[in-house]
């Protein structure tokens, strides 16, 4: 794929968009950022307030170009926690905010490995997606409204190598006559002033996502894991994901990118997974055994709850609650275990005695769907000791306990 220079130089320099919707000031602002390297590298030594820093930088540099600078190097900071560059890369805060991790975005190119390109990158963002896409070694289109979005795209795919196979095109999405290829979309969670939650208030609209499904080949739809996907696109797969025990996306895998089950839950960075259908399994209860283990938020949110206490041979403390319990210890990336010391009454006096005899110095406390107000409870506790524990506040069969634990690695 042949590259259009942007920046000037190399013919293998970053490409530029196919189209600008306008050549606008965040534009120009970031090319001339980009052709000043020295400002970029002063900015991340100069030490001192905020103020300070400027004023020392708009010696040499003009204002609008320091300020975009300085920004750029707290956003490479932060950025540390989802991409392995982080460094080196282009970001702007709510293109850093919306973006897919670097470990997600590669599991999920992962399943557009077998299938030809081209790949259409929809809402790229700053390119994450787009970036493992290409890391396939395929012709991926990077398609946002934002030409400055496109820009950060193409030196972001530069900084991991794999500037030669995207193509950047600013438009809207919509405006696409798309039919038969493979698509990513991740749409805008922040259309309006508030982050959305609703599918409905998502752009683009949740009309033309579900056309998407019926009119490309395949591709995966990123959606926020707190949304209302449930019923919304018919009989395909479902995956929520996970990165270090918190629930990160749910992906709408469709056409020939669906798996056969309705539901998928994926844990990473471990990479355990596990689909199914809920409706097919219903709760199994039991009593409090040795141990108790706190099932990963993807699962729980794929409603797989009962998929995984058949597979690992656990049972549920109550039929409304997620935590588990069995007599032999049971060690997998799906559930954090615990080794329960003492089953209480939800008293504060029954638990402050158990507490003070037991010499605690840390405790942590946690609860799902028992109302539990956990600073004026860790007030109560009177903690002098050196051992650590956590406390459980569930319900076993109906009745709320406290459960005095200890983790297990």
């Amino acid at each position: 794929m042949e590259n259009v220079n942007l920046l000037g130089g190399a013919r293998n320099e970053p490409a530029a968009p196919e189209r600008a919707t306008s050549m606008d000031d965040e534009f120009e602002v970031l090319r001339n950022l980009a052709q000043t390297p020295d400002l970029l590298e002063q900015a991340a030594r100069t030490a001192g307030t905020s103020l300070q820093r400027q004023a020392g930088l708009r010696e040499q540099y003009d204002a609008e170009l320091v300020r975009a600078a300085l920004l750029l190097t707290e956003l490479r900071l932060k950025a540390r926690r989802k991409f392995t560059r982080a460094d080196q890369m282009w970001f702007d805060r709510t293109g850093l905010e919306q973006s897919t991790t670097e470990l997600i975005a590669r599991h999920k190119a992962r399943r557009f490995e077998t299938c030809p390109g081209p790949i259409f990158d929809l809402c790229c963002g700053i390119g994450s997606d787009s970036i493992a896409l290409a890391s396939l070694k395929k012709e991926v289109v990077s398609v946002d409204q934002s030409a400055a979005a496109c820009l950060r795209t193409t030196l972001n795919a530069a900084v991991y190598g794999v500037g030669e196979f995207l193509r950047p095109q600013a438009a809207e999405a919509t405006s696409l006559k798309l039919s038969g290829e493979l698509v990513h979309i991740d749409p805008d969670r922040r259309a309006g002033k508030h982050r959305a939650f609703r599918l409905e208030d998502y752009a683009p609209s949740l009309e033309f996502l579900q056309q998407l499904t019926q009119r490309t080949l395949g591709g995966a739809i990123k959606l926020s894991p707190a949304s209302n996907f449930g019923g919304k696109f018919g009989h395909n797969e479902i995956e929520l994901i996970s990165l270090e025990g918190e629930c990160k996306e749910a992906t709408v895998w469709y056409g020939a990118l669906s798996g056969s089950l309705a539901m998928r839950a994926t844990v990473l960075p471990s990479g355990f997974t596990l689909a199914g259908n809920p409706w097919e399994f219903r709760p199994h209860v039991g009593p409090l055994q040795r141990y108790l283990y706190d099932p990963d938020p993807a699962i729980v949110r794929s409603g797989l709850l009962d998929v995984l206490v058949q597979q690992q041979s656990v049972q549920r403390l109550d039929a409304t609650e997620e935590y588990l319990t069995s007599e032999l210890r049971v060690a997998t990336p799906a559930m954090t275990g615990f080794e329960v010391l003492a089953n209480l009454p939800n008293n504060d006096r029954e638990i402050r005695k158990a507490i003070r005899s037991m010499e605690l110095g840390e405790l942590e406390i946690k609860s799902r769907h028992v109302p539990t107000n956990v600073e004026a409870m860790r007030k109560k506790m009177t903690l002098t000791g050196s051992g650590k524990a956590v406390l459980i506040i569930a319900r076993l069969d109906g009745r709320t306990r406290a459960l005095i634990c200890k983790r297990i690695a």
